[in-house]
């Protein structure tokens, strides 16, 4: 296996909720397909009379729910997860409207209903797999098949990786990190930094400002969600929750539970956000968005952390997202919830410990706890919608990872006994193990059992 080559922004995207899988990834699917069609000769984009998507694995078990008829409608139509406006998706609700899509010199018109969910098991490389074709009659003028992998990380047969650099100090896992670390006298923070430059060819400032642009799409997140009331989309009718606690919280001026129930807001307002499709940032998912934006938000509204201390700890963040993803994964079609709020929560707990000025093994430990404790979590969203359990699940998975953080720096770092490799490879084992019902295909769990809805 190769070492982790993976860019920041790469692991931390921004785009439209409610699921990184299902709407980011797919989005991007339609827009690359467009472009493809408008580079083949005249004659065939003339020819072309059919449009052809067919979605399978959890993108048919639960894309209804998840937004991905509107996601990929809107990549056909031009527009992209990080430069779109932030609630885009609304505009495609009805599925039954026709569209034209330019297929340069020819209009071509297509509706998001016509997109089909075919099998939940199948044969391809990746469950969530998108097929596109276009056709002339029964003849297949130009297909591709894409893979969905989790993350918003879009692959296809044939892709080939854009040419990076090769990592400064490369790593696989934390061990190996951690040699890194010692032999060269660095911090966590700067030895990412210093990958993230020789693999990109950014410089720092090019870096900070784009770590400052993700914050600051995570608190726009946080703070429309704690001012926002009412019902979510969707026929579950699940009422925002964020703003009445938040609200608690304040009249408590933040202190004792107040604290606490301030933690479960912000996780839960940018949660809610994503549940309503509204543009967050994949922290490493936008099923788990509400996570990493509910610890960035306390370490600067309750804690005073300094803009510095944010972004280090913002990359320590990251180094434990890269080797979870490497390691692992960060999908829940693949390893259930474990991947994605599990991975944001150790995440998470990292940020906190290291932006508080704890080095290096009292941040591990602080992911390694959060990563423990949230090991067989599965993914069973009712009705394919993120909202139950997902959005309490965000503010669960902020407050683990506060407590991990709490129980980190507390204990004598030569308490611990497990490291984070040894977590990752658990996660890795139980999401083998785990049964596909459990994996974002709603047909287990609170999916099956909350039928109500």
């Amino acid at each position: 296996m190769p070492p982790v080559r993976t860019s920041i922004f790469q692991l931390l995207k921004i785009g439209p909720g409610p699921s990184s899988s299902h709407t980011i990834a797919p989005m991007k699917a339609g827009y690359y397909f467009m472009k493809l069609v408008r580079k083949l000769p005249r004659k065939k984009r003339l020819q072309a009379d059919k449009l052809r998507i067919r979605l399978f694995g959890s993108l048919s078990a639960t894309g209804e729910g998840h937004g991905t008829r509107r996601a990929i409608m809107s990549g056909l139509l031009g527009y992209l997860p990080d430069t779109c406006h932030p609630n885009v998706l609304e505009q495609f609700d009805d599925k039954t409207q026709e569209y034209e899509l330019d297929l340069d010199g020819k209009a071509l018109t297509y509706s998001p209903g016509s997109m089909i969910f075919d099998a939940i098991k199948h044969q391809y490389s990746h469950s969530n797999t998108m097929i596109f074709t276009l056709m002339a009659g029964s003849e297949t003028l130009l297909e591709r098949v894409y893979y969905s992998i989790g993350g918003g990380f879009l692959h296809w047969e044939g892709r080939k990786d854009p040419k990076r650099g090769e990592p400064a100090y490369p790593y696989k896992t934390m061990a190996q990190l951690k040699e890194h670390l010692r032999a060269n006298s660095m911090r966590l923070h700067e030895l990412i930094l210093a990958n993230e430059k020789a693999i990109t060819g950014m410089n720092e400032a090019e870096i900070y400002q784009g770590l400052d642009h993700i914050v600051e799409v995570m608190e726009r997140a946080v703070e429309h969600g704690i001012q926002t009331r009412g019902v979510l989309p969707g026929p579950i009718g699940l009422h925002r929750k964020a703003a009445i606690m938040y609200d608690q919280a304040k009249a408590e001026h933040f202190q004792g539970p107040g604290f606490v129930k301030a933690l479960n807001a912000y996780a839960l307002a940018a949660s809610e956000e994503n549940a309503s499709g509204h543009c967050v940032v994949t922290a490493p998912t936008c099923g788990a968005a509400g996570v990493i934006p509910a610890i960035v938000f306390i370490l600067k509204r309750h804690m005073g952390a300094l803009q510095d201390e944010i972004r280090e700890g913002l990359l320590a963040a990251i180094a434990i997202g890269f080797l979870c993803k490497h390691n692992a994964s960060i999908s829940g079609a693949e390893v259930g919830c474990q991947g994605e709020v599990g991975v944001a929560s150790a995440m998470a707990s990292a940020l906190l410990a290291y932006a508080r000025g704890y080095r290096f093994q009292v941040t591990e430990n602080a992911a390694e706890i959060a990563m423990e404790h949230h090991l067989g979590l599965t993914c069973d969203p009712v009705g394919g919608y993120v909202q139950i359990p997902c959005i309490e699940r965000n503010a669960m998975g902020a407050v683990k990872a506060y407590n991990a953080y709490l129980i980190a720096s507390t204990l004598d770092e030569s308490y611990q006994r497990v490291d984070l490799d040894k977590a990752i490879e658990a996660m890795a084992q139980t999401g083998r193990d785990m049964s596909r019902k459990y994996k974002e295909t709603s047909l287990a769990g609170l999916a099956q059992s909350v039928t109500e809805c």
